[in-house]
């Protein structure tokens, strides 16, 4: 009798993969790699305390996983596992599998966008992680929706990642109007008002069930909350200075009226610190920071709508500058594109009980992603081209899932050009919910490519 081989499909191959990648990235981050700002988050949860302008959502998730399992660990199982069961939730939104599928799962398995981000403890990954699985959930709900009732579990479960994704990042709530619309498409069979009012409807839901859990996250000791002025007045600022770095004869009227001094040290001081690269460069002289924060709100926004409203050319030509660096890294070391280990302020790594440094696993995972720093995988560019063309291929065809998923490529591409108005550092992992939402299209195209209508196309 002739013994059977192993007789693999394009799913067992494509499930296997994505296993194993969700597996060897947690065997190569656990217990997570924490930055200070991932130590700062930390720390404000774990104590209910609010001393950075982060998300006070993000802290309270941390502190939600911190309270059963002291440290990060548990949390990046759960942040991994948001991902990789979307991921591999993509194979029932289509009716059969593609070999095609297999190397777009091996570069999740190989990618150090996976391998490194997705342990790393930032909100910008958590962030990424729901938006996709939200999408996911929208895609899963508008397949089944035609067999039944509205399928309100997993709307619901669409809703609840959506709404937190917008708390944890703060530009985040840009996802939700997509999410509308996709819905709003899933059931226009229904008529015009029906589809208008779940469209409507469904961005009515995140953006009250978002504000809800930002209340409901904000510590009761730490009064309300001014993160978000905090982060808007900083960004004021730098426009301000950026502005006067692009235009030198560009008069501060605004300042000159309310405090002549600042108009003076601006212009000798904070111009000659001013790069695109980053806020941070500001800091080196301390009498720059000085004379801005001890104008009032109203001034600095005063001042910074008059160089908008009429020195157009001046902010548009630095915030082009800025939004440069962040989408195209013209030198990627300098945007901090890879993070290993623990690090963070000695005080607070001594109140968690976390000792600092990288030990040897940290370091052979460093090494590995700086073979990919010049190439593709690590361009924010490649990753943009990737999802229109995704998003193009998936127009070809428009069956009910491929809309969401094709809502999803648009939200992260309307996110990433939000960060021209608000990029103040051009960090690597900002951009990261672009990266991943065209690694996720790209899989979900792979497993069934519309080869039958591309070739229609390619007939005319």
């Amino acid at each position: 009798m002739a013994r059977r081989g192993l007789d693999l499909t394009a799913d067992d191959v494509v499930r296997g993969l994505l296993i194993v990648a969700f597996l060897v990235m947690l065997a190569g981050a656990m217990p997570g790699h924490l930055s200070p700002d991932s130590i700062s988050q930390l720390y404000e949860g774990r104590t209910g305390t609010r001393e950075t302008w982060g998300p006070a959502a993000y802290a309270s998730v941390l502190a939600v996983f911190d309270s059963v399992v002291p440290g990060t660990a548990l949390y990046l199982i759960g942040s991994g596992f948001v991902l990789f069961a979307s991921l591999l939730g993509l194979r029932g939104l289509r009716p059969k599998a593609s070999w095609a599928a297999a190397p777009v799962a091996l570069l999740f398995l190989v990618s150090p966008i996976i391998l490194i981000f997705q342990g790393i403890v930032w909100k910008d990954i958590l962030f990424a992680n729901l938006a996709v699985a939200g999408f996911f959930l929208l895609a899963r709900a508008s397949v089944s929706w035609p067999a039944r009732r509205p399928p309100w579990i997993v709307l619901a479960g669409a809703l609840l990642a959506l709404a937190l994704a917008a708390q944890v990042r703060q530009n985040g709530l840009i996802v939700a109007p997509f999410a509308g619309l996709a819905l709003a498409w899933t059931v226009r069979g229904e008529g015009w008002r029906r589809s208008l009012i779940w469209g409507l409807g469904s961005f009515a839901a995140i953006v009250v069930a978002s504000h809800l859990i930002g209340v409901a996250s904000q510590p009761a000791k730490a009064g309300p909350d001014t993160a978000g002025g905090v982060g808007i007045r900083i960004l004021e600022q730098y426009d301000i200075i950026g502005a006067v770095a692009h235009d030198p004869t560009l008069k501060l009227t605004v300042f000159n009226a309310a405090d002549p001094e600042a108009q003076g040290v601006i212009r000798t001081r904070g111009a000659p610190l001013y790069t695109p690269v980053r806020i941070d460069y500001l800091d080196a002289d301390p009498a720059v920071g000085a004379v801005l924060w001890r104008q009032s709100d109203e001034v600095v926004r005063a001042q910074w709508l008059d160089i908008v409203l009429h020195h157009p050319g001046a902010y548009l030509a630095h915030r082009f500058d800025v939004f440069r660096w962040v989408f195209l890294t013209p030198k990627i070391d300098s945007c901090l594109p890879l993070f290993v280990g623990v690090d963070g302020p000695a005080d607070t790594l001594t109140k968690l009980q976390i000792a600092p440094g990288k030990d040897a696993s940290d370091r052979a995972l460093y090494n590995y992603g700086t073979w990919f720093l010049d190439g593709p995988l690590f361009s924010h560019l490649s990753y943009a081209v990737t999802a229109v063309l995704v998003a193009g291929a998936l127009l070809l065809r428009r069956d009910r899932a491929d809309i969401a998923i094709i809502a999803l490529m648009v939200a992260a591409l309307a996110f990433t050009a939000s960060f021209f108005a608000i990029s103040i550092a051009c960090d690597y992992r900002y951009l990261y919910f672009l990266d991943l939402a065209a690694m996720t299209g790209l899989l979900y195209l792979a497993l069934d490519p519309p080869i039958a209508q591309v070739r229609r196309l390619l007939r005319r």
